[in-house]
């Protein structure tokens, strides 16, 4: 199934049904007075989060949703039925929103979490309601009003407690195997990984997290260098970053302190507040490094870059490391989590 995080929608509500202006007319009933009927609402349209879904690829080809209008008043007292109304599934983490103002409508972070977008229009009044003792044969009624019409902008973030950044080829797609039973594509050239993959990581029985791995970054993202810095959206709902740096890389032509820092680059340009996230320096493919020279390489490089950043050393090839990753990232979040508890009561 191919993966689609953006696209945009058309969202027409149904109109109200028309009230009704009738008389009763039976025989042997002379002057029945006024009994039309109410017009029916609209139907709506809402938007229901379904964890079963996991991309926005339905939309992509089916842009267009009306609801059923509402059925018009009718006489002896008849109410028009209402529009019957439309539910659209979405992936859990998608974000609603109108396509000209930008205002967010709805944000299903939560499973079966329920929002409206479009509303549909309310039934007229009949003539019956319009009666009174001074007027007993009235003839007005009132015409039902339309639904709402927009046009929306979807917009998938992917749910997880920890993002991964990096350059391609810098390891994110082996640490997460190494780390969860998630299992992306791994090869020996760049951009292997063309969209998000989610992965948990178990640490004990009940204690665990959620990782996101996202397509890699090169200097120039913003200008649409690679495959550009859209897949950044997925690390908004993130509560750690780990910036993964290959610490040697095959090429000698390549310097891992340089694309470190365009990595930071890219993340401000794109959204200052997410380069504000907790974020861990994550150096790998140490296995490759001479063992009498690492430490001072290690030592170095981190001086360079940035003294007061936490910083840890893996090799998610050999596993070297990963396990006091997992176990740090863990104790970090339920730190986080009882904090934002203690804040909340």
């Amino acid at each position: 199934m191919k993966f689609i995080d953006e696209t945009t929608i058309e969202v027409h509500a149904g109109k109200g049904g028309d009230g009704s202006a009738s008389f009763r007319r039976e025989k042997f009933v002379p002057r029945g007075g006024p009994d039309g009927g109410d017009g029916g609402r609209g139907g709506s349209i809402y938007a229901i989060a379904d964890r079963n879904i996991n991309t926005l690829v339905d939309y992509r080809f089916q842009r267009i949703h009306r609801a059923q209008a509402g059925e018009p008043g009718r006489g002896a007292d008849c109410n028009g039925r209402g529009g019957t109304d439309i539910v659209l599934r979405m992936p859990v983490g998608t974000v609603v929103s109108d396509a000209e103002s930008a205002e967010i409508i709805a944000d299903l972070a939560a499973h079966d979490q329920r929002a409206i977008i479009a509303k549909g229009g309310d039934g007229g009044r009949g003539n019956l309601n319009f009666k009174s003792s001074t007027n007993r044969a009235p003839r007005q009624f009132t015409r039902g009003t339309p639904g709402e019409s927009r046009k929306l902008k979807l917009e998938l973030k992917v749910l997880a407690d920890v993002g991964l950044l990096g350059m391609p080829n810098a390891g994110k797609s082996t640490f997460i195997r190494s780390v969860s039973a998630a299992r992306p594509k791994v090869a020996d050239y760049p951009f292997t990984t063309l969209h998000p993959n989610l992965g948990v990581v178990r640490v004990d029985h009940n204690r665990s997290f959620v990782i996101a791995d996202i397509p890699g970054l090169i200097e120039g993202a913003a200008e649409g260098a690679g495959l550009g810095h859209q897949f950044l959206r997925h690390l908004a709902r993130t509560r750690l970053l780990l910036h993964i740096v290959d610490i040697a890389p095959f090429d000698d032509a390549v310097d891992p302190l340089h694309e470190a820092h365009a990595i930071v680059h890219e993340l401000e340009k794109y959204d200052p507040s997410l380069a504000e996230k907790p974020r861990w320096l994550v150096l790998n493919k140490v296995d490759l490094l001479p063992p009498d020279e690492r430490s001072e390489h290690v030592q170095r490089f981190v001086a360079e870059f940035d003294p007061q950043q936490k910083s840890f050393i893996i090799s998610a090839l050999t596993g070297e490391g990963c396990k006091e990753l997992t176990y740090a990232i863990m104790e970090h979040l339920e730190k986080n989590r009882a904090a934002s508890t203690a804040d909340d009561s």
